[in-house]
């Protein structure tokens, strides 16, 4: 069963486990935004070839060990780890799980920003 809350209280939840990474982590987010939809659009779903309610999260940008290049300019436009509060929602059954699942897909496109492949992060999650 689904458990849901307001979006200011998603929000917040989020920031909380954002700032449970490791600080040697942090040091690295350098112009990106973390925003919350409830779902993900049709143009990410064609380009993922995946069903809607399974994506709960997206990193859309370049990976970090990309980034660098002629005078370590920035990228103009940051870059977004997009976490699809609906979807997230809809596999907790409690505001424990919500917490957890929340920090555990943040943490999924964290590594995805850090370069991370899908197979790559199956091996971590699997450990």
């Amino acid at each position: 069963m689904a458990f849901g809350v307001s979006r200011e209280n998603f929000e917040a939840l989020a920031e909380k486990a954002l700032e449970t990474l490791p600080e040697e982590y942090k040091k690295y987010f350098v112009n990106i935004t973390i925003i919350i939809e409830d779902y993900p659009g049709n143009e990410e779903m064609n380009r993922l070839n995946t069903r809607k309610e399974l994506l709960l999260g997206l990193f859309s940008g370049v990976p970090y060990s990309r980034k660098g290049g002629f005078f370590d300019i920035p990228y103009p436009l940051p870059d977004k780890i997009i976490l699809f509060q609906k979807n997230i929602e809809h596999i907790c059954s409690n505001e424990k799980e919500l917490v957890e699942q929340i920090q555990k897909t943040l943490i999924h496109e964290v590594g995805h920003y850090f370069g991370l492949s899908e197979k790559d992060l199956r091996g971590y999650e699997s450990l």
